[in-house]
C-alpha cells in the first residue's frame, strides 16, 4: 500500500488524516505512450509542456500531469498573481512566450477599462512591488487559451487532478510514471521517452532516484559566504505561504472571520506584524532595517501599504466592472516557517500544510481585528474574504506557494558567487557558456525555523546554465522548475515567474531536441557543436541567453546577437547590459 496526500483536500480544521488515502494498484490502469511527459503543471510545468508540443513533430505526443485542478502553479493556484520580475522586464529579460502571456493578461484588462486601454504597460492593481497585476483566474485562461491548439489537435494531453506516485526505472532511465486521479482513484501508467520534473516539492526526482538536494549547504560544501558555517541543515527549507484574497468593502462593513484555532499561538509566534525586517535597495526601498508599514497609507521610508503591495484590481480603472479593489495577502506574517514539508510522510505533510492553512486564517484575522490602523484604532473589519477568486473552501490557495524544493544534483550547480553582486563587480553575474535563459532578482531567503538565517542581497543580472537543468546520472530526466541545481542561497534568486518560465520553456525544448537528435540531455551538454545547435533553437523561439538589453526578443537582430554574445564573439561591457557598449572579440 502507498499513502498519498491530497493538498487540495487539507483543511484548516478537522482531521489532516482525512487528505491521506493509502492505495494499491488494482484492477485497469491506463497506459499512454508519449515522447515527453511533463509532471507538474504549475508556472514552469505548462511552460515545457508548451515549448516540447512547439519543437517536436506534429506526429509528436506530449503529456502533462497536474495535481490540482489549475495549470500555473505560482501564477495561478498559489495566488503569487503580481509578478516577481525585475526593472528591464518590459524590454527585455524575459522569453517570447513569457511576453504573450504578459500581453495577453494585459489584453482582457484593457478590454474593460478605457483608462488602461491607453497605456502601452498597463498594471491593473496600481501595485507597488510588480509592474503586472492580475486575477489567478485570468492567467489560468490565458494559459489555457495558449494551450488549446496543441491540446485540441491531440499533441498535447493535460491531466488534472492526477498525481505521480512511483516510477520505474532502468539503467539509469526512467521507463514509466505510475500516477493516480485524486478524485477519482483511477490509474494511470505513462511510459514516456522523456521526462521532465516540473512539481512543486521535485517529488519525482526523489521518485525516480536521482540525487539531489534538500535544504541548506555548508561553506565547505558550496564556499558560499551565507551557506551554513558549520553543519548541513536539511529542514532549514524556505518558508511556504498560504495567500488569500481580499477586497475592500468600504467603511461600515464588517467582514472579520471566526477566531481561527491557535490564533494567539500563531499571532505571538510569527508574529503577525506589519513590521519587517528590509536590507536597502532590493525589493521593499533603500532603508535598512526594520520598517514600519501601513496597512492603507504609505508609512514614512515605505513604497505603500500591505494593501497596495500586490493589490491586484484598483478598482478606480474599472468604474463599470469592479466595484470595489481586490488586494492579494502574501507577506511575512502568513509565511509558514514552523518546519519543512520535503521528505516527509504525506500524513507528517498535511499536518504541517493543516498548520500553514491556521497560520494565513490567523493572520487574516489578526488584519479584521488587531492590526493597527492611523487613527489610533485595531482592526479592519472592512477587509472582506473572497474565496471566489480560487473557488476554495477556505479561500486561501488551491496549492501553497512553495518556494523552495528539492534540488538537483546537477552537472552544474549554481553559487551565491556566481550571482551575487559583493562578488560580481561587473555589469552581469558569471557567465555560463552553457547559457539557456536569464533571470534577475535579489537573493531573497524567506526564514523557516529558528536556526535560519534570513538572507536578502543584491545580485547582478545572470543567466540559466544548462548543466543545472541535467541530473549527474539519470540520463532522460530533465529538471524544469524551481527544482534546477541551485543551492539553499541561489533557489532565493532562481525562483521567481520569469526564472521558472525560462526553465521550463528550456526544459521542454532540450526534450523534444533530445529526441530529435538522438542523443541525451547530458551528451547536449558536452557536444561543443550539439550544445551551439540547441542554443540556436532557443534563441529562435524566442529566448534570450545573454543581457543585452538593447536589443529585444522582437528585434530583426536578436538571434544573431544573441548567439554572438553567447559563443563569446561580442563580449559585453563590463559597465553596461547594452550591445550597444558591446565590443566584438
Amino acid at each position: 500500500m502507498t499513502a498519498v496526500l491530497d493538498v487540495m483536500a487539507v483543511r484548516a480544521s478537522g482531521d489532516p488524516a482525512r487528505a491521506v488515502f493509502d492505495v494499491e494498484p488494482s484492477g485497469r490502469v491506463d497506459e499512454i505512450v508519449c515522447d515527453v511527459l511533463v509532471v507538474g503543471g504549475g508556472t514552469g510545468g505548462i511552460s515545457a509542456a508548451l515549448a516540447a508540443t512547439r519543437e517536436l513533430p506534429p506526429t509528436g505526443r506530449v503529456v502533462l500531469l497536474e495535481e490540482t485542478d489549475w495549470i500555473g502553479g505560482q501564477l495561478t493556484a498559489q495566488g503569487v498573481s503580481a509578478l516577481d520580475e525585475h526593472d528591464h522586464i518590459e524590454r527585455f529579460g524575459g522569453t517570447r512566450s513569457y511576453y504573450a502571456l504578459r500581453e495577453a493578461i494585459r489584453d482582457h484588462y484593457r478590454r474593460l477599462s478605457p483608462a488602461l486601454a491607453r497605456e502601452r504597460h498597463p498594471n491593473p492593481g496600481r501595485c507597488w512591488v510588480t509592474r503586472l497585476a492580475f486575477e489567478p483566474r485570468v492567467a489560468l485562461d490565458m494559459l489555457t487559451t495558449m494551450a488549446a491548439p496543441a491540446v485540441n489537435d491531440g499533441r498535447l494531453r493535460i491531466l488534472l487532478r492526477t498525481k505521480a506516485v512511483s516510477v520505474e526505472t532502468n539503467r539509469d532511465r526512467v521507463e514509466a510514471v505510475l500516477a493516480i486521479h485524486l478524485d477519482e482513484r483511477r490509474w494511470t501508467r505513462v511510459r514516456p521517452r522523456v521526462v521532465i520534473d516540473a512539481t512543486e516539492l521535485g517529488d519525482l526526482l526523489a521518485l525516480a532516484g536521482a540525487e539531489y538536494v534538500v535544504g541548506a549547504e555548508t561553506k565547505a560544501e558550496t564556499g558560499e559566504p551565507h551557506a551554513q558555517p558549520l553543519e548541513a541543515k536539511p529542514h532549514c527549507v524556505q518558508s511556504f505561504t498560504y495567500t488569500f484574497v481580499l477586497e475592500n468593502a468600504g467603511s461600515g462593513a464588517h467582514h472579520a472571520i471566526p477566531r481561527p484555532e491557535r490564533y494567539e499561538h500563531y499571532r505571538d509566534s510569527q508574529p503577525y506584524s506589519l513590521r519587517i525586517h528590509v536590507h536597502g535597495g532590493e525589493i521593499y526601498g533603500e532603508s535598512t532595517g526594520w520598517l514600519d508599514y501601513a496597512v492603507m497609507e504609505q508609512a514614512p521610508c515605505t513604497k505603500g501599504g500591505l494593501w497596495t503591495y500586490r493589490r491586484l484590481i484598483d478598482h478606480t480603472l474599472f468604474p463599470s466592472v469592479y466595484a470595489r479593489d481586490i488586494s492579494m495577502i502574501n507577506w511575512p506574517g502568513n509565511d509558514y516557517r514552523d518546519e519543512s514539508i520535503l521528505d516527509r510522510a504525506p500524513l507528517a505533510q498535511a499536518r504541517a500544510l493543516q498548520d500553514a492553512k491556521r497560520v494565513s486564517l490567523g493572520f487574516l484575522y489578526w488584519l479584521g481585528t488587531d492590526a493597527p490602523r492611523a487613527d489610533g484604532g485595531r482592526g479592519w473589519p472592512e477587509l472582506s474574504p473572497r474565496p471566489d477568486v480560487f473557488d476554495t473552501v477556505d479561500g486561501l490557495g488551491k496549492y501553497p506557494y512553495v518556494r523552495e524544493c528539492r534540488r538537483l544534483r546537477g552537472l552544474t550547480t549554481i553559487r551565491e558567487q556566481q550571482v551575487s553582486a559583493e562578488y560580481q563587480p561587473g555589469a552581469r553575474a558569471e557567465l555560463f557558456a552553457d547559457s539557456v535563459g536569464l533571470g534577475w532578482y535579489p537573493i531573497d531567503i524567506h526564514r523557516a525555523g529558528a536556526d535560519d538565517v534570513g538572507v536578502s542581497c543584491r545580485t547582478r543580472p545572470f543567466q540559466i546554465p544548462l548543466g543545472a537543468l541535467i541530473p549527474i546520472r539519470v540520463r532522460n530526466l530533465i529538471a524544469g522548475a524551481k527544482n534546477l541545481a541551485t543551492t539553499h542561497i541561489t533557489n532565493g534568486c532562481y525562483r521567481l515567474h520569469p526564472v521558472e518560465w525560462n526553465t521550463g520553456e528550456a526544459a521542454g525544448t532540450l526534450a523534444a531536441f533530445t529526441l530529435e537528435t538522438g542523443r541525451d540531455a547530458a551528451a547536449v551538454h558536452r557536444d561543443a557543436a550539439l550544445l551551439r545547435a540547441f542554443q540556436r533553437r532557443l534563441v529562435a523561439a524566442g529566448v534570450p541567453l545573454y543581457w543585452l538589453v538593447d536589443v529585444p526578443v522582437d528585434d530583426p537582430r536578436f538571434a544573431e546577437i544573441q548567439m554572438a554574445a553567447v559563443s563569446g564573439d561580442i563580449i559585453g561591457a563590463p559597465d553596461s547590459l547594452e550591445a550597444a557598449a558591446a565590443k566584438r572579440r
